[in-house]
């Protein structure tokens, strides 16, 4: 069901639309936890860092891919905030087009070039075809996780944001009871856990497709509603490719990390894998956060309700950074614990890493959380070049500690390559943000 965000208390609309998405986007790191959990327990730690020395090579794959698919629903979110039906559903059956024509194009490369890329990586010798043997699956299916992300991006920029929650519960349990047919009963390795993570997002992406055509009037789209359109494509694509760049930019700081990360050995290379395991789950709330964001103001900018935006914003920052510190103490007290998800105790040296790493980057949570908020809130208002620019800022920052201090101090720059990243960015996004809002209220003089 539609709902508008243009009406109603901002706070309250913000967090309701965001607890189906931090649980949907928890499920959906399930994947991936799954993945690792049982290749960690049940194959062993160089399995484990054979599939965790790919995560940035497929972040700046998949990001790249799912930050245009994210791209291509705000202009449907504004579209829907200004009631324009026709367009909504032009827009909805040309991003149809990019994601196909994406999917050809991003199949084809990486199926030519990823052993290259990972011998680039310096990826260890012992975990290289495990590696390989992985993310080659991932990329193989990235057809079904790109149409589940543009389907689900669609609902959300309609107000619904619980659907998909349940979608990805489904998925997430299909994901798990494959992994363990495809390694614990057939015998499979590493690409066992693969092709179990693309199935199940490809039932998602059924889902969400049948759910639309069923539930979803304004979304069902007419012989007009097909044709080819330059205007749309045009509109769409200049939010999502800066977004979609924004994400590889931030992916290839990761990957000269991984890189130089991979310079000191497999048991370093597991410890950062589990300890951003852990990561993720601490850090899906922040990043919620920013996702409503994005929705909520792009139904505002449609209804020209730019009060409603600047108040938004600003009560959704106290309460991420409320959060931040709830994040921080459960980072550095129970961290270690949720890392035995992925580990076995008797890892203990690594175990060590993890907790060294978890403390010095709770202690930057709320430099992070700034971030979500304000990129996705310039991204749902069409300032999309910003947000691509503070990618290149985080980049750098990632870059200067992995080329300047990881050959000097070891694990310890690795700790604190993020927080170095998340500084840079912040840098441009807050005060870019405010010009920005500004520039708004100025254009168009007569909002609510």
């Amino acid at each position: 069901m539609v709902k508008n965000l243009t009406e109603g208390k901002p706070l309250r609309l913000i967090l309701m639309f965001s607890l189906p998405l931090v649980l949907g986007n928890l499920f959906q790191q399930f994947y991936s936890m799954a993945d690792t959990i049982i290749v960690g327990k049940c194959i062993g730690v160089d399995a484990l860092a054979a599939v965790g020395a790919t995560g940035s090579l497929n972040f700046l794959i998949m990001g790249f891919a799912t930050g245009i698919c994210s791209g291509l629903t705000i202009p449907m979110a504004q579209f829907f905030g200004a009631n324009d039906e026709k367009n909504l559903r032009q827009s909805a059956a040309n991003s149809l087009y990019v994601v196909a024509a994406l999917t050809v194009i991003l199949t084809v490369t990486t199926m030519l070039f990823t052993r290259q890329i990972l011998e680039l990586m310096q990826t260890p010798p012992d975990i290289l075809q495990g590696s390989y043997d992985y993310i080659i699956v991932i990329f193989a299916g990235m057809g079904a996780t790109l149409l589940y992300n543009l389907l689900s991006g669609m609902l959300r920029a309609l107000g619904d944001s619980k659907t998909p929650l349940y979608f990805l519960v489904i998925a997430s349990l299909l994901n798990v009871g494959l992994d363990f047919l495809f390694i614990m009963s057939f015998g499979m390795n590493v690409e066992g856990a693969a092709w179990a993570t693309v199935i199940s997002q490809g039932v998602s992406a059924l889902l969400c497709f049948g759910y639309i055509i069923w539930k979803f009037p304004i979304l069902r789209l007419h012989g007009e509603d097909w044709k080819f359109s330059w205007r749309h494509i045009g509109k769409m694509l200049g939010i999502g490719v800066p977004m979609g760049l924004q994400f590889s930019l931030t992916a290839l700081g990761s990957i000269i990390l991984q890189s130089a990360v991979n310079t000191l050995g497999s048991s370093v290379v597991a410890a950062i894998t589990a300890a951003s395991r852990v990561q993720m789950i601490l850090t899906q709330p922040m990043e919620t956060l920013g996702i409503t964001l994005a929705t909520y103001c792009g139904q505002n900018l449609g209804a020209m309700k730019l009060n409603r935006i600047r108040t938004g914003v600003r009560q959704a920052t106290w309460v991420g950074l409320i959060y931040t510190v709830a994040a921080f103490f459960i980072a550095v007290l129970a961290g270690q614990k949720i890392a035995l998800l992925f580990l076995d105790a008797s890892e203990t040296a690594i175990l060590g890493m993890v907790s060294h790493f978890l403390l010095i980057n709770g202690f930057f949570y709320p430099l992070l959380v700034l971030i979500f908020i304000y990129r996705n809130s310039l991204q749902g208002l069409g300032f999309a070049l910003p947000a691509m620019i503070a990618g290149i800022f985080e980049l750098v920052g990632r870059a200067a500690v992995a080329f300047c201090l990881v050959g000097v101090f070891g694990f310890n720059a690795v700790c604190f390559a993020n927080p170095a990243a998340w500084v840079m960015a912040d840098i441009l996004l807050l005060p870019v943000y405010f010009v920005s809002i500004r520039k708004l209220f100025h254009t168009y003089p007569n909002r609510e």
